[in-house]
């Protein structure tokens, strides 16, 4: 047995398929062994789909042995949300809504990531619809955090962190609409990369509110996330090679993203911010007033194209979803299109004040999350809890989506706290090589 390659980075694996040290059968086959084995299997797994992913294993076999691999990470097991459309296999979005929904064909980010050899392991739970960051799903499943069990993993790619925190997929792919990658990684310790509108298709992903649903992937190192997003794009990776951070211009938010820290998450931040320091970034402390004007206007816009979205079936049959997010896309109803229009265009002005005000640094750096992942049980019988949390949870990593921004989350060495980097639109390559300099400086 090589039970190491289970706790490998996807680009370790890789390397190894190259040179012909390991077999991606064989490694195919540990995972779905690891998975099959695992006492919280049902907690992180909706479905595996084993056969594909062995016959996906054993034409990435003949390929190492001919020497004509698709990609770095051809023969590399990774695991998919269970809102990617998968050809003949059930993609339920963690509601009972969906129950029995099978696609024809596969999301296109997962085509692409087939053509490159990535093998498919199976589908991970979620929070419902994708409309929570917690994770916490009493429909379906809640998966736990590595670093506690009776806390949630995040959400809402909950499954998609916990399939790689604990050893179950060499990498994730998840999507984030309001920090649905970044509060995950960050609270399992992993690296999360949220990846600019627009970027990766969103052609066969369950949405929840299109013009902020982004495609991303959880990983173990930033090289990881830059190959998992060259696969899912069909493109090439992000050179990483002499990364550094000296000379680069980094500069924290101090508008809101730092209020209503709990102390580890502020102390993993301050750690990590001394961490880049030392390693040669300048960073500066800076508000910007546009991001509180923009974060007031989530509720419209998040609740109001989300519950236009999924309004006839929710209302259909109301009593198959939790009630917590049933209520959460039904406070779309209190908005007209004239509020929804004009939160756009107040939104449009907002992201041009903060092009102009950050046009000078590199990344703008902030706390993840500013909380810790929360307790299952009170988040099951304490409502006034889950919605406090809910909301804090997703606070910081919102402004990213809002401005439209790529982000990337890094563990800052205290379990379950993250430091943000958010880079420039379609920025992901400058932001990538960044973040591998500041993953070197944090490690």
């Amino acid at each position: 047995m090589h039970d190491e390659w289970l706790n490998m980075t996807a680009a370790e694996l890789g390397r190894g398929i190259g040179r012909g040290e390991i077999d991606p059968v064989a490694l195919c086959e540990l995972h779905l062994a690891a998975i099959n084995a695992h006492p919280l299997k049902e907690r992180i797994y909706a479905r595996l789909t084993e056969e594909r992913a062995l016959a996906e294993a054993h034409a990435a076999a003949e390929r190492a042995r001919a020497g004509h691999r698709l990609s770095p990470l051809d023969g590399v097991p990774v695991s998919w949300k269970d809102l990617f459309d998968t050809a003949g296999v059930a993609t339920e979005a963690g509601s009972a809504l969906l129950a029995g929904r099978v696609p024809e064909h596969d999301a296109e980010a997962l085509r692409n990531a087939t053509a490159a050899g990535l093998v498919c392991l199976g589908k991970t739970h979620m929070s419902e619809l994708a409309f929570s960051g917690l994770g916490y799903n009493p429909v379906t499943a809640t998966p736990p955090s590595v670093n506690d069990e009776k806390a949630v993993a995040g959400g809402s790619s909950s499954g998609a962190a916990a399939s790689v925190a604990f050893g179950l997929a060499a990498a994730a792919v998840g999507s984030d609409t309001g920090g649905s990658v970044r509060i995950p990684a960050a609270w399992n310790d992993l690296v999360g990369l949220k990846t600019t509108s627009g970027r990766l298709s969103l052609q066969g992903v369950v949405p929840l509110a299109a013009r902020f649903d982004t495609v991303g992937p959880l990983c173990r190192s930033v090289e990881d996330a830059a190959l998992m997003l060259a696969a899912l794009e069909g493109g090439h990776a992000a050179d990483l090679r002499g990364a550094s951070l000296k000379g680069a211009r980094m500069m924290v938010l101090e508008t809101a993203a730092l209020d209503d820290l709990r102390p580890q998450p502020r102390a993993g931040f301050e750690s990590a911010v001394e961490r880049l320091q030392a390693a040669g970034a300048q960073v500066d402390y800076r508000e910007v007033s546009c991001v509180a004007e923009a974060l007031a206007l989530s509720g419209v816009l998040y609740t109001t194209e989300a519950y236009a979205t999924w309004r006839d079936e929710i209302e259909a049959e109301p009593e198959k979803m939790f009630a917590e997010i049933r209520e959460r896309f039904r406070a779309g109803r209190q908005f007209s299109g004239v509020d929804f229009v004009r939160a756009w265009q107040e939104l449009e002005r907002h992201r041009a004040s903060w092009a102009e005000a950050v046009a000078g640094f590199d990344a703008v750096l902030m706390p993840t999350s500013p909380i810790l992942p929360p307790d299952i049980e009170r988040l099951a019988s304490d409502h006034d809890y889950y919605v406090t949390e809910n909301l804090l949870a997703l606070r910081n990593t919102r402004i990213g989506n809002l401005m439209g921004l790529p982000a990337l989350t890094l563990p800052t060495g205290l379990p379950s706290t993250g430091i943000m980097l958010l880079g420039r639109p379609m920025g992901e390559e400058h932001l990538l090589r960044l973040g591998a300099a500041a993953e070197a400086a944090l490690a």
